[in-house]
Parts: structure tokens; C-alpha cells; sequence
């Protein structure tokens, strides 16, 4: 047996997608990183060796721009990119070469880290090193660090470290949580084993083993979907353990639910129902991917009252938008719903107090072991929402490395450094604009070789009949002064619109009431039905315009989508099955849906210009939609005339970094499996190709850098050499698709960062 010792700066010990974006985000900020997976593949849940669909804010379309940026934001792009079948195997790759593209982490697969070495008082804790065991190398290795990130989401080195901790349900006095129980108990959320299926071509036969559940003899074919032909996270139900203990019995638990995706493949193959003579199983998963066991205690413990009025934190370092999503205890075999749902009204925040131990100095966690209540949890868990979390507690990993302070100290010391790291890394908090002084953009006059200041989608395809309530949400930047409808009437007919604001910025769901009108409809196509909405906001902001249902007009949808616009529409009616799913309508994201139709918005016309796609709005400090699309965007491009934006300065500055940040439209959802195929390998709104250039001293344009068949929203040029100029401009020679150059921040320093 080998000993060996490692010493770096951070120690993460879990190589989730919480583990591997705390690791990477900590590389990046120049910390030596020993990042630590106890199984041969990174990924987590997510990895071929389990199969979930990371799912985060999006929430599959329920929330609107919410999908995640920074490095989850990354590997969701890239995996579009290379794996649009979603394969598991290639989803792993994507993962992998993401950690080995750092050169400041050391990856160690196959060891599990069993042994924590800590000193101090129960209330004031340090780990001093944590002992791993390399399986089939014989290698036990001692990791010691400055600080050390528990992801292991079972929270085993947290637990070992003497980390207070919660397990099980609070009950509903703790934290005055309407879905928590009166009385608290050790109940968790339970475990699950995928399976994947396939066409064989010809008939396949079925022997169930010895140990297959008869499923007809429980309530499963009662209280759950089961159909031919799904596989994979289609029965994310096969759930259970959630009254037992997921960790201790983690070996009974997978045996049950080997024994019932047994069953339920005996009684698809052979109950005769179904017609699934030529299909067969591809693969059966053998480790249960865990939901729930430890959370630790952390300065704020983030509850279910958080979540749902959106709480807004000073330490916000991280963002959700999941639905607080729970299930039965027993799982696969209740009678009730597989999950209930409560949706705010859009993303929430995640604060950095709920990333550290309370009483384990030098320990932060990120994944589903951070400090939330079980309630809370039933949100915070999902793996998008774990790795953003991940990126900031990495990020602030690197921070108390670097300024010798403990994450408590960092908090409470340098808390602005640490949510403007986030910012300029493109990691998102919500609502937070940038202050950056180093940043040479903020202070430079913004002009553009074109601004789209007319909002107006004139390409009308499909017609879509008024049967329902509708929708479109634009900016209101400055403000509404008339709004057109592109419409058919069969008859002459009274058509009313309503013009209501969003309430918050991170929301697109109508709030307020500001404005209503009623237009006459002539029989026949109207290319400009005048509505007279007048609406002037104290502050730019999106406007949510429904369009009253009448079953005598029929709308456009327009060919092509447009930054800032949106379409919904107003229905009642469960999305899936309410014996799987329960959402109620009442709640506005489930009310107003977008089914699948965000880059068809209706034909329409605003009677104003729009300031929203204005020049200045890649320097403003956001660097994603608020309130507002936040970017720039040109009219559309010409046939060989590259569009440009353009930095002036009075005096003469230097350069040594050029950050942009181009729009990969995070409305998109993505997902790494199998769940969403976009029908583009790339997003068509980021820029393919471009270069930088400045304005030397003898009035002539240089390139300083360039970007050539690009596909990623965020890219840093660090210059082999300073350059000094006057004036910077990026000029953009096309797209991935859409007609106008778009730009969401242009950031400029004068050395690296």
C-alpha cells in the first residue's frame, strides 16, 4: 500500500456537477485545487452511471431567461453543441475535459474519502486534513489544504468534520413553513434507478428474475404512468428509501427498486397491453442516485418562505427556479401524486451564509447538503441550481484562501469583491449590476454602427386562433406609446388588450394592471390593429400585454424570434399527468406557459421606439436580462457590412484583457440528456465570427484580437502584449443564425484578471 501526502490550496471532495464547479471556479481564480470523486466517472447524478436530466431555474420551461450561466452555462452550451443526441457517455467527456482544460486541479477518480482529520471546540472547528483510500491502486492519500469544500451531497466529510447538520423534515414551528410537518421526523426524499429501453428490430423475450415485483398487486399501475417506448428520467417515480435511511440502507433500497423496474419491464414485455414484442432493455442503472440525506447548518438556514416571496439577500451569490418539488414517502407505492409542486413567481436567491458551516471554520459545502430546510430543499437540489451554487462556493473558497480570511470573515469583510468576482467570471446574481473600477468599459462613451430602436415583428407565418387568453412580453424602454396587432377577423369584431408591468425584474408574470384598450377588427387580415396603451414607468422594464381570448380572431405567429420578446399563453390545464405531477394553476408561471413557443412570438408593432437595445446597455453593469434585455443589438446586417460597437475614451488607455460576453439566449432551456433537442447546434444569436481592434495613434483601425467560428457566450482575450489606444471597437462579421449582431457586455482591463 502506498501513503502519500498532497498538499494545495482547496480540497473539494465530491466530483458532482456542485463538486466540479466549485473546483473549476476556484482553478480559475488561480488556487490550486485537488479535486476528489469516489467514483470512476465525474457528473454525479448526471453521469452515465446514473442518467438524471440536470435540471435547474429553467424548470423545463416554466421560468423564463433562467437558465444558468457561468461554467454550468458552459457545459450545457458546449454539450448542445457536441451532444445533441444526449448521450450519457459524451455528456461524461463534456464534464471531464471541462476539469482537465485547469491546470491548477489535480483530479482524483476512484477514491473515497472516508477519514476526516479536525481539531477544536464543537462550536469552533477546523479540518486539518481529510484521508482518501484510491481503490484498485492501493494509494491512501492524505489531502491537505487551507480550505475544503464538502460535495459530496450525502455530506459525509462535513459529518466526520463534527459539522452541524439537519436530517429529515422540520417540523412547521422551526421556520413557519406552510409545507413542513407539525411535528418534525426523520422522513427524507428517496432514492432512484433509472433504465433505458430500445427497438431491437425484431421480437425480443422477457424472463423476470426470481426477484421481479409483481407489479399488479400494488397501486403503481393505478398511480403512475407507464408506457412503452419511455425510458430514462420518464420514471424518475421509481422512487423509495424516503422512510428508511438512504445512506445506511442504501444496498436494501437499490435491491427494491431492482426488483420493481423488474417488475414493471415483465409487465410492459408481458401483460400483453402495451405491444412492446421488439423492444428490450438497453441498460439498468445499479447505483441509486440519492436525493436527500445530511444539510448542513449554516449561517442562514434558506426555508421555503425565502423561496417563494423571492427574497432578496445582501450575500446573494447564487440563483434557483425550480419549483419547491416533494414527493410521498413512500414513494413508487403512494396512492398520492408522485410530487407536488410550488412555484414562485420567477428565480429566487441563494445566499453565501447558507454555503459555509456554521461551526466548521475552514468548511464550505455546495450540492444538495447545504444549509436549507427540508422544505427548501425540495428546490435547491436540483444539479443546475447545485453546480451555480458550487461555482460561488468555489469562488468563495478562493477568496478566504487568497485573503487569509475564513468564509465568515469573507462575508462578513469583503462581500462586494466576492459578488463582483462572480459577475465578472459570468456566474449569475440576480439583479446585481456590476461595479468593477478596474473595468475601463464602464467609464468609455458607447456608440454603435446601428441600434434596432424600432420593436416590430412583421413576418408573419402561422395563424393561431384566439380561443384563450394570450400574451406578449416586450421591453418598456422608456416607455409605451401604442401598441399593433397583425390580426384576421372572420367578422368584425371588439379585440382587447391589457397592459400589465412584471413586478419584479427577474419576473415575467403580469402583476399590476396599467393599461387597457379595445380595438375595432374590420372582417378580414388587419396588419395594424392600434391599440392606444400608454404607459411611462419611472425605470425601464418589461411589459406583459395579454390579449383578451376571442374565438372570431385569429393571430400570427412571426417566422423569426426576437431578443426581449416573448409569448404566452393562458391555460388551466396540467402539462402531465396530475397522478405524477401536481401543479397548481393558480400559481402564475403554471398559469401563463410558453409551450415550446418562445422564438414564436405574435406578429406586433410598438408605436414608440425602444431604448432597450441601445449601445450603452453592453457597459450598464448587467450581463443578463433584468428588467429588460440588457444588450445591445444592431439592425439587421447586410450582406458583407460587419456591424460594430465602439469604445471612446479621453486619454489614452491600456489593455491587457478584452472580456465579452455574447447572447446565448438563456430562455433557451437545455438539458444534457435526452429530455430537449434544440433544432440548432448552436444558438443562433451568438456571434460567430469577430475581431477586436484598436485606433492607433495614426488614425488607423489595428486588430488586437479575433474570434473565429465561435460558439460560446463568454470569452476572454488576454493580449500577448499591452496595447495602448484611444478607442476600442469589436466588429462583428456574422452570426450563428439570427440577422443582427448582438452583445451583452463588453468588459476591458489593463491587465490580466
Amino acid at each position: 500500500m502506498k501513503q502519500e501526502l498532497v498538499d494545495n490550496d482547496i480540497t473539494v471532495i465530491g466530483g458532482g456537477l456542485a463538486g466540479v464547479c466549485a473546483a473549476i471556479a476556484a482553478a480559475r481564480l488561480g488556487q490550486k485545487v485537488a479535486l476528489v470523486q469516489n467514483r470512476p466517472v465525474l457528473g454525479g447524478n448526471s453521469s452515465s452511471e446514473v442518467r438524471v436530466w440536470v435540471c435547474g431555474a429553467t424548470a423545463h420551461g416554466t421560468n423564463r431567461y433562467a437558465r444558468e450561466t457561468g461554467i454550468m452555462g458552459e457545459l450545457f452550451v458546449e454539450n448542445q453543441y457536441r451532444n445533441p443526441e444526449g448521450n450519457p457517455y459524451l455528456w461524461d467527456l463534456v464534464v471531464l475535459e471541462a476539469v482537465k482544460a485547469e491546470a491548477n486541479i489535480t483530479l482524483y477518480l476512484n477514491t473515497d474519502v472516508h477519514e476526516v482529520q479536525a481539531e477544536g471546540s464543537e462550536d469552533d472547528r477546523t479540518i486539518t486534513a481529510v484521508v482518501g483510500w484510491m481503490m484498485a491502486s492501493e494509494r491512501r492519500i492524505t489531502f491537505k489544504s487551507s480550505v475544503y469544500l464538502d460535495c459530496t451531497g450525502d455530506g459525509l466529510i462535513g459529518f466526520l468534520a463534527g459539522a452541524k447538520f439537519s436530517l429529515g423534515r422540520e417540523a412547521r414551528s422551526e421556520y413557519n413553513e406552510e409545507w413542513a410537518p407539525e411535528v418534525a421526523d426523520g422522513i427524507t426524499l428517496g432514492s432512484t434507478i433509472l433504465f433505458y429501453t430500445k427497438d431491437a428490430g425484431v421480437p425480443v423475450n422477457f424472463v423476470p428474475p426470481s426477484f421481479a415485483r409483481d407489479i399488479s398487486e400494488t397501486t403503481i399501475p393505478l398511480r403512475r404512468v407507464i408506457r412503452s417506448g419511455d425510458s430514462g428520467c420518464h420514471y424518475w417515480w421509481i422512487e423509495w428509501g424516503g422512510e428508511h435511511d438512504t445512506v445506511h440502507d442504501n444496498e436494501m433500497i437499490r435491491d427494491e427498486l431492482w426488483s420493481v423496474i423488474y417488475g414493471i419491464w415483465d409487465y410492459i414485455k408481458n401483460s400483453g397491453k402495451f405491444g412492446a414484442d421488439n423492444m428490450t432493455l438497453e441498460w439498468v442503472g445499479a447505483l441509486p442516485g440519492k436525493r436527500e440525506y445530511r444539510r448542513f447548518i449554516g449561517d442562514y438556514v434558506l426555508n421555503q418562505n425565502d423561496i417563494i416571496a423571492q427574497r432578496e439577500f445582501a450575500d446573494g451569490v447564487a440563483f434557483g427556479g425550480w419549483s419547491i418539488d416533494l414527493h410521498p414517502p413512500q414513494g413508487m407505492y403512494a396512492e398520492a401524486s408522485g410530487s407536488k409542486h410550488m412555484h414562485a413567481d420567477g428565480v429566487y436567491h441563494i445566499p453565501f451564509r447558507s454555503l459555509y458551516s456554521a461551526n466548521v471554520r475552514n468548511m464550505l459545502m455546495a450540492g444538495r447538503d447545504i444549509s436549507a430546510s427540508h422544505v427548501a430543499f425540495g428546490t435547491t437540489r436540483v444539479m443546475a441550481t447545485c453546480a451555480v451554487i458550487g461555482e460561488a462556493a468555489g469562488t468563495g473558497a478562493a477568496l478566504s484562501r487568497r485573503l487569509g480570511a475564513t468564509p465568515r470573515e469573507l462575508q462578513a469583510r469583503h462581500l462586494a469583491e466576492l459578488r463582483q468576482t462572480l459577475l465578472r467570471q459570468d456566474a449569475s446574481v440576480i439583479g446585481l449590476r456590476s461595479t468593477d473600477e478596474a473595468d475601463l468599459a464602464r467609464r468609455a462613451r458607447v456608440s454603435a454602427s446601428s441600434v434596432q430602436s424600432a420593436l416590430e415583428l412583421a413576418q408573419p407565418g402561422e395563424a393561431y386562433r384566439l380561443r384563450q387568453d394570450v400574451a406578449v412580453l416586450f421591453p418598456a424602454d422608456p416607455g409605451i406609446s401604442g401598441f399593433e396587432l397583425l390580426l384576421d377577423a372572420e367578422q368584425a369584431a371588439e379585440v382587447t388588450a391589457e397592459l400589465w408591468d412584471t413586478g419584479r425584474g427577474e419576473n415575467y408574470v403580469p402583476h399590476t394592471l396599467q393599461a387597457r384598450a379595445t380595438a375595432h377588427a374590420e372582417a378580414g387580415r388587419r396588419p395594424g390593429v392600434a391599440f392606444d396603451l400608454q404607459w411611462q414607468p419611472e425605470q425601464p422594464q418589461n411589459a406583459f400585454v395579454i390579449i383578451k381570448a376571442n374565438p372570431a380572431v385569429s393571430l400570427h405567429h412571426s417566422l423569426e424570434p426576437h431578443s426581449g420578446v416573448l409569448v404566452f399563453f393562458k391555460d388551466e390545464q396540467p402539462q402531465v399527468s396530475k397522478e405524477l405531477e401536481d401543479h397548481s394553476t393558480d400559481q402564475l408561471v403554471v398559469l401563463w406557459k410558453m409551450k415550446g413557443q418562445a422564438r414564436r412570438p405574435f406578429c406586433f408593432r410598438l408605436g414608440s421606439p425602444t431604448a432597450a437595445f441601445a449601445a450603452d446597455k453592453a457597459v450598464n453593469g448587467y450581463h443578463r436580462p433584468y428588467g429588460g434585455p440588457q444588450q445591445w443589438m444592431s439592425e439587421p446586417m447586410k450582406e458583407g457590412k460587419p456591424e460594430w460597437l465602439q469604445l471612446d475614451w479621453d486619454a489614452e488607455q491600456t489593455f491587457g484583457e478584452i472580456h465579452l460576453t455574447f447572447n446565448d439566449d438563456v430562455n433557451e432551456d437545455l438539458v444534457n440528456l435526452h429530455h430537449h433537442r434544440t433544432p440548432f447546434a448552436i444558438i443562433p444569436e451568438l456571434v460567430r465570427n469577430y475581431r477586436v481592434e484598436a485606433l492607433g495613434a495614426g488614425g488607423e483601425w489595428t486588430e488586437i484580437a479575433a474570434g473565429t467560428g465561435n460558439r460560446k457566450r463568454k470569452v476572454v482575450h488576454r493580449l500577448p502584449e499591452p496595447v495602448q489606444a484611444r478607442s476600442l471597437r469589436v466588429v462583428i462579421e456574422s452570426t450563428n443564425g439570427s440577422r443582427h449582431a448582438e452583445l451583452i457586455e463588453i468588459r476591458a482591463y489593463g491587465d490580466a484578471h
